[in-house]
């Protein structure tokens, strides 16, 4: 069983063995969920319900059920029911006394996808997902019918109510059906919400054309229905034609395919995909391992662009369009809509979340599988083929136009916005490796200007709280002197007018102080970044800066940290120097010298940056957030307190 070891806050005196506190498996996931289902938040909460989902859809791929149900009661319990062989109930070799479905619900790093005896491809690996769920639910009952015969068990807590019980006969019956009910006092008031679990459900249906999503809702908005059965014969392709439905695309049918690991490599698994081009909307790639998504990426969505891009090139030398060797991987994905799932054995994800797929060998046979396929694809449809290649051509030229514009205008940058508080910009000509800094007033932009590497980094002092864009008029906006000299230091305009083109900065780091004024700067600014710049988010441009909020020195020794807690952690433990700990703390960047700036918040090579991102596993509910919280109405943002104030663990006033 696997133990957690902390220590006790103690003085340093009082530090013994006695200060080592051992958990539980289910005491540690209910203190750090977040090691295990990324947080408390939304995503985290249907987490829990994709993880139980997960175990039915390996039981599908794996070729033992056909039917999947997942069902929304009332009192907000879910359920999930499946038609495969059911969870072992006997009793388990290494602890007779249990049995192995309680060691499976009850015990960290237990399951049946070690060995890959069981299944050949599986989307979980770590052995914890049935039983993190089971430890942040206030209740969870299990029933399997196998071998004729209907068991149940109930856990509370990730703690069993009751042994396993034989409760009848089953003798039409059988599969594994888990209801479970989140714990209030992990996620507040948070609940379920039945348009997510209708999406997961769907999407889940569309990755494995095998099994039949059947969805169940005691009571949901408009626009979801109570009842749908989900089975898509076409798979990839019949997602991606809906998704793309009514928009103009540069192939009347999609590249889409599967290929067998086994025929090509001698190993278990496939991969399946489709694309197609389109010029009425921006791009998009949606990946998948083992019917988990991937909404970062990974090896397998790598080797997916290097066989596009490989095989576009090559068609266009073919052709006689020298042009084509021009083309890129951002030209392919700024009008490429495309799909990728991948099975494989034993995949290595980033995380317990499963957000990146980092198996190495992944790249490798998606890249060989889809490339042939691909050449076969183009050369049987050559309309398609021609206007593909002209559209990405093009792209193509716009991109090195562009390019070569910013360049020109970099050099005459500095001159037009050199004026007090507002641009101090870098010296490189292209926007490949540069950033821009935006800072706090003139004081903070003071120290940047010492700090910073003049060739790549970029300064725009911004005076005290920007506009909140939400709260605003459209001609404040335009008229607002702040968020203009923004615009214009990024190249770009708002809203529909914004081009990620034009952007002349690779990143855009939002540098405020550490303290309450300092967030609620980030937040706006972070606020004006998705409502009128949203791509800029999407492909990665905009982070957070991470400084810290005091300065520790003993002797020679010097530590910055980031918060009180761990401030008292070192003063406790002490820092390795000798004589007495001096305590700086900093009010703001602009009473840090240069040289603590550039160490803790500006070097590249020792500083902390935290990238924006977007976790919308359904679109337009960020944008719901962003709203609630950011909007014109207080009582919605009232009642988010109320609802979230529990789960503070510290407070800065």
């Amino acid at each position: 069983m696997a133990n957690d070891l902390l220590a006790k806050t103690k003085s340093a005196d009082d530090y013994d063995a006695s200060s080592i506190q051992v958990l539980e498996d289910m005491e540690h996931v209910r203190l750090r969920p977040g090691m295990y289902i990324g947080g408390k938040d939304e995503r985290a909460l249907h987490h829990m319900v994709a993880e139980i989902v997960d175990n039915s859809m390996d039981e599908a791929v794996a070729g033992h059920a056909t039917w999947i149900e997942i069902e929304l009661h009332e009192n907000g319990h879910v359920t999930v029911r499946d038609n495969g062989r059911g969870i072992p109930t006997g009793p388990h070799p290494k602890d007779p006394a249990k049995s192995a479905l309680e060691i499976i619900f009850c015990t960290l790093n237990a399951g049946g996808k070690f060995s890959g005896d069981s299944y050949e491809t599986s989307g979980g690996l770590h052995g914890v997902g049935s039983s993190v769920v089971n430890a942040l639910s206030d209740h969870l009952r299990v029933e399997v019918a196998r071998n004729k015969e209907l068991y149940m068990m109930e856990f509370s807590r990730g703690i069993p109510v009751a042994p396993i019980a034989k409760i009848g006969a089953a003798p039409n019956r059988r599969g594994t059906s888990v209801t479970f009910h989140p714990d209030p006092e992990i996620f507040g008031g948070l609940t379920l919400k039945p348009a997510r679990l209708h999406y997961m459900a769907r999407s889940k249906a569309y990755l494995f054309s095998g099994v039949e999503i059947r969805w169940k809702c005691a009571s949901a908005p408009d626009d979801t229905p109570l009842e749908a059965t989900f089975k898509f014969p076409g798979g990839l392709a019949d997602y991606l034609n809906e998704t793309l439905e009514g928009s103009t695309t540069y192939s009347d049918k999609p590249f889409a395919g599967t290929v067998n690991f086994a025929d090509k490599f001698q190993v278990p698994g496939k991969v399946e995909w489709a694309v197609n081009w389109t010029p009425m909307r921006d791009g998009f790639i949606k990946s998948y391992c083992n019917t988990v998504p991937t909404p970062e990426g990974g090896t397998h969505e790598t080797g997916f662009w290097n066989a596009i891009l490989k095989g576009i090139k090559a068609y266009g030398e073919l052709v006689g369009n020298k042009k084509a060797a021009q083309i890129t991987r951002d030209d392919l994905t700024t009008g490429g809509s495309a799909l990728v799932s991948c099975f494989i054995r034993e995949p290595e994800f980033v995380g317990q979340t499963k957000d990146r797929l980092a198996t190495v060998d992944a790249q490798r046979m998606v890249d060989l599988s889809v490339r042939d396929h691909f050449d076969n694809w183009l050369a049987a449809d050559t309309k398609s083929a021609g206007a593909i290649l002209d559209f990405l051509v093009l792209r193509a030229e716009e991109r090195q136009r562009r390019k070569m514009e910013k360049e020109t205008a970099r050099k005459s940058a500095t001159k037009k916005l050199r004026l007090p508080g507002k641009l101090t910009d870098c010296s490189n000509k292209s926007r490949e490796g540069t950033e821009l800094f935006i800072v706090e007033g003139d004081s903070a932009g003071g120290s940047g200007k010492g700090a910073r590497d003049r060739k790549t980094q970029a300064l725009l002092p911004l005076k005290g709280k920007i506009l909140n864009v939400l709260g605003a008029a459209s001609n404040k906006l335009s008229t607002n002197a702040e968020i203009n000299d923004l615009c214009e230091a990024l190249g770009v305009g708002m809203g529909s007018k914004f081009n990620i083109d034009d952007l002349r900065y690779e990143k855009i780091i939002i540098m405020t102080d550490a303290d309450v004024d300092g967030a609620h700067i980030a937040a706006l600014l972070m606020t004006f970044f998705f409502t009128q710049m949203r791509p800029l988010i999407d492909q990665g441009h905009l982070y957070l800066a991470c400084p810290p909020l005091y300065r520790l020195t003993q002797g020679a020794t010097r530590l910055y940290v980031a918060d009180d807690a761990e401030k008292n952690k070192w003063m406790e433990k002490g820092l390795g120097g000798k004589g007495k700990i001096d305590v700086q703390r900093f009010k703001g960047l602009g009473e840090m010298d240069a040289k603590d700036l550039k160490e803790t918040t500006m070097d590249p090579a020792s500083r902390k940056l935290i990238r924006v991102t977007l976790h919308d596993d359904m679109p337009g509910e960020t944008a719901d957030l962003v709203e609630r919280l950011m909007g014109k109405k207080p009582e919605l943002r009232f009642q988010y307190i109320q609802e979230n104030a529990q789960f503070v663990e510290e407070l800065d006033v």
